[in-house]
């Protein structure tokens, strides 16, 4: 595989390990949001929410646009919904083995 692609996989997907950068795509997912709007749905301050997103934007991952003094963010590529939801799958995946395990486990 091209190194170029396994580097950009790579700065990718170290965008995403942080919770908060997580929970911030899954509500940018649902569409546009300012700072504000994300700090009172996260319950977080402001500081570590701008902290978060300016990861993201430098790594590409959301887009912001000004709107007189308020910035308003969005996810640069739409398809990132879509990994969302199927790295939540994989988890769901997991879950149900491991419940499994467990269970068979408590029957031996």
């Amino acid at each position: 595989m091209n190194t170029e692609i396994q580097q950009f996989k790579t700065e990718f997907f170290k965008a995403l390990a942080h919770p908060m950068r997580i929970r911030i795509l899954e509500l940018l997912s649902e569409g546009e949001k300012n700072v504000n709007e994300l700090q009172a749905i996260l319950g977080s301050e402001g500081s570590a929410v701008s902290q978060q997103l300016a990861v993201l934007r430098a790594k590409n991952v959301v887009a912001s646009v000004k709107e007189g003094t308020t910035v308003i963010y969005s996810l640069r590529d739409p398809l990132i919904k879509d990994l969302l939801i199927v790295a939540k799958q994989i988890f769901d995946n997991h879950l149900v083995n491991t419940i499994s395990l467990l269970e068979g486990m408590r029957g031996e």
